[in-house]
C-alpha cells in the first residue's frame, strides 16, 4: 500500500538556530526514510514537501485550498495520506479538508509535534508513526492523530497549548461521516468572517460593525444558544440576514452544543435566522462559511448548506 505524506510545514520540521527554531530542509523526508528503513514503519511512504512551506500561524483559506487540491490531484495514486502541519491552526486545516474533501475514498490523517523531530525528547517520531500506520488502516474520511489519539478531523480543536496531548474532539469515539463516493473537490476561496464571542455586557456595536462589513459571521454563544437580547443586538442580526450575511451561532462550551430556542434569551438568534451550529467547533465552523460562501452564490442555499451536516461535524 502506498502513502504519500504532504509536509506542509510546522514545529515537527523545524531545527535549532540562532534565533529559535525554524523550518530546516529535509528534516521530515530524513525522519520517514529511517522509520521505513527500520521497519517501524511499513508499506511504500512518498513525501511530497509544498512549497513554500506554510507557518501555520498565517495560514488561509488559499493553503487549505492547496492542500486539498494536492490530495485530489494524487488520489488515484495513493491509498491513503498524511499531512504534517503546524499545531497553531491544525484544526481548522482538519475541517478544511473534511468539508472540502466530502467523499474521498481514503483515509487522510493530519498530524504534527509539539516537539521537533531534530529535538531529543520529540513527540514527532511517535506521531509520524501513528499517523503513517493510520493511513493504511484508518476507514476513509479526515482524522486528526496526535498523541496517541486519532479524532474526527472535523471536531477536534487543540485544548493544550503545552501538553503533548494537545488535541480533543467531542465525542471522542466519532468517525468523519463520508458521502457516496464522488472524487469532487468543493471551492475553497478566501472569505471575510467574523469570529464573535458573546460576553456579558456584549456591544451589538460589534455584530453590526460585522454585519455591514464581512462576508460571514461565527457568533460563540452562551450555553446551549442564549445572548444579551437587546434591541440593538436584534436590529444587528437583521442587518446581517438583510444583507445576506449567513450567521452561524455555536457554544462556547466545549461539550454539549447548540440548541437554540431552549431559553428566551435565544429567542433572537431564532427570529433572525442565525444557523444553529448544534455541535460545531468554532474552527469548523468559520470553516463551513467559507465553502458556504465559496460554492453558493444565494443565500438560501448558503444557509441550507449550513445547516445541515456535513461529514459528520454538527451531529451529536
Amino acid at each position: 500500500m502506498a502513502t504519500l505524506l504532504i509536509h506542509t510545514g510546522g514545529t515537527i520540521g523545524m531545527a535549532q538556530t540562532p534565533d529559535g527554531f525554524a523550518p530546516r530542509d529535509g528534516v521530515v523526508e530524513d525522519a520517514v526514510a529511517a522509520l521505513v528503513a527500520s521497519g517501524k514503519v511499513t508499506g511504500e511512504v512518498e513525501v511530497l514537501r509544498l512549497d513554500p512551506l506554510i507557518d501555520s500561524a498565517l495560514a488561509t483559506a488559499q493553503d487549505w485550498a492547496r492542500i486539498a487540491q494536492t490530495i485530489h490531484q494524487h488520489r488515484g495514486r495513493f491509498d491513503g495520506f498524511v499531512v504534517t502541519h503546524g499545531t497553531d491552526t491544525l484544526a481548522y486545516t482538519a475541517a478544511a479538508l473534511c468539508l472540502a474533501l466530502p467523499g474521498l475514498a481514503q483515509p487522510v490523517i493530519v498530524t504534527g509535534a509539539m516537539r521537533p523531530l531534530t529535538v531529543a525528547d520529540t513527540d514527532g517520531t511517535a506521531n509520524l508513526i501513528d499517523a503513517l500506520a493510520a493511513a493504511r488502516t484508518a476507514p476513509a474520511g479526515v482524522w486528526v492523530q496526535f498523541g496517541g489519539k486519532r479524532l474526527h478531523g472535523g471536531r477536534v480543536r487543540k485544548a493544550h497549548s503545552q501538553a503533548l496531548d494537545a488535541f480533543t474532539a467531542a465525542p471522542t469515539d466519532r468517525e468523519p461521516r463520508v458521502t457516496a463516493p464522488d472524487p469532487q473537490l468543493s471551492p475553497l476561496r478566501p472569505q471575510e468572517v467574523a469570529l464573535l464571542t458573546v460576553t456579558p455586557g456584549f456591544s451589538a456595536a460589534l455584530l453590526d460593525h460585522a454585519a455591514t462589513t464581512c462576508d460571514g459571521i461565527v457568533l460563540r454563544c452562551f450555553g446551549a444558544g442564549t445572548v444579551p437580547d437587546s434591541p440593538a443586538l436584534r436590529a444587528a442580526l437583521g442587518k446581517a440576514q438583510g444583507k445576506g450575511v449567513p450567521v452561524v451561532a455555536v457554544s462556547q462550551c466545549a461539550e454539549g452544543g447548540m440548541q437554540i430556542g431552549t431559553y428566551a434569551a435565544g429567542k433572537a438568534l431564532r427570529d433572525s435566522g442565525v444557523v444553529d451550529g448544534g455541535q460545531m467547533t468554532a474552527e469548523a465552523a468559520f470553516v463551513k462559511i467559507h465553502l458556504a460562501l465559496s460554492c453558493f452564490a444565494q443565500f438560501d442555499a448558503q444557509h441550507a448548506y449550513l445547516a445541515a451536516d456535513q461529514c459528520g461535524e454538527m451531529a451529536d
